[in-house]
């Protein structure tokens, strides 16, 4: 059997009880978004188009298999611990070139507590095993990972989203929230300044530095 197999159907997936984990409400999440750009978004705003080549969108392609604007959502974030969301964030969004390029398309960096609890499928541990994928559910192929997500979020309407280890943040705490977890968002950030803010000059030069990427 494959290690990394196609999702099983909605029937075989229930039989399988979730491993979840309660993310407590004022939990400190960090994300880096871009304002610029063909699809600029906000810090607190969750990406409906899709899916796109994200890990877990669990969007609905249209009927020729193609991107399209729906009504599921979604939201990248990463946790506090390891090198930090910072440094994770940046190793997983310009992890295609590995050089942080602070201007191109706006880039942004928000920090942030959530308010509410969240209900999460945790992907850490041997559930993907005993639902007879494996860890390469977090670092093998995006499209079959993306279809897993898809099958999860129809399986468990509870569930507000994943935590994974990031594969390019040294196993960080890693979140894919569901627009099932639009209200766990505060209403503003405690912190939210462009990749170019001089305040972000000496945090960026050192998270640079422990994942190797270039900065420009």
């Amino acid at each position: 059997m494959a290690k990394f197999p196609e999702p099983p159907s909605a029937a075989s997936l229930r039989k399988i009880d979730p491993d979840t984990c309660v993310l407590k409400g004022a939990t400190p999440l960090g994300r880096i978004f871009f304002r610029g750009g063909d699809h600029p978004v906000a810090w607190d705003e969750f990406r409906f188009w899709g899916p796109g080549q994200a890990r877990f969108d669990h969007h609905l392609p249209d009927p020729a298999g193609k991107p399209v604007l729906g009504s599921r959502g979604i939201y990248y974030a990463a946790g506090s611990g390891g090198p930090g969301a910072l440094a994770v964030s940046l190793a997983e969004v310009f992890q295609e070139t590995r050089i942080i390029d602070s201007t191109d398309r706006a880039p942004w960096f928000a920090a942030f507590s959530t308010s509410r609890d969240l209900t999460l499928l945790d992907l850490r541990g041997l559930w993907p095993t005993r639902a007879g994928a494996s860890s390469a559910i977090n670092s093998g192929a995006k499209a079959r990972a993306r279809r897993w997500s898809q099958a999860i979020y129809a399986t468990w309407p509870e569930l507000d989203g994943l935590i994974y280890p990031s594969s390019m943040g040294g196993n960080a705490d890693a979140y894919a929230l569901f627009e099932r977890a639009l209200t766990a968002l505060p209403g503003a950030p405690a912190f939210h300044r462009p990749l170019s803010d001089p305040a972000l000059s000496l945090p960026l030069l050192s998270a640079a530095s422990t994942i190797n990427y270039g900065l420009i």
